[in-house]
């Protein structure tokens, strides 16, 4: 299975957390699998780095490198994941969700035919067989 890890998934698994679910790590370890970050990961990490550095200390640079030391993949961010967004849809009943980033990462786990792995209960509500929720 090709995964895409959501960016706190990635983090607790580079970090090896202890918030990381079990199911996320045997996922993440299987080597049937084939694991992959996203450009989208790092813009938001450097991001919340640069806005709150004393709670967010790893630079984009930091968790670039060590994603590459994983083994894992990186996805890029292709204009098809952006025009994607306009037919991005969640459940009329769903809770308001404006995160850009994980719009994003949805959107690119769809166009690329990987599974978007998170433990955000938020994205449960969209519409789409590319979320693995653990």
């Amino acid at each position: 299975m090709k995964i895409l890890l959501d960016t706190h998934i990635l983090l607790w698994a580079l970090y090896d957390s202890p918030r990381l679910p079990a199911e996320a790590k045997r996922l993440i370890l299987d080597g049937e699998n084939s694991i992959y970050f996203s450009t989208a990961s790092l813009w938001e990490i450097e991001l919340k780095h640069l806005a709150h550095p004393d709670s967010i200390p790893m630079t984009a640079r930091y968790i670039y490198d060590c994603s590459m030391k994983a083994g894992y993949e990186q996805l890029h961010l292709r204009e098809s994941a952006i025009f994607a967004l306009a037919e991005l849809r969640r459940s009329e009943v769903a809770s308001p969700h404006k995160d850009p980033f994980d719009r994003i990462l949805i959107c690119q786990a769809c166009v690329d035919g990987l599974k978007l792995l998170t433990h955000d209960a938020l994205l449960k509500d969209y519409i789409s067989d590319n979320i693995l929720y653990v």
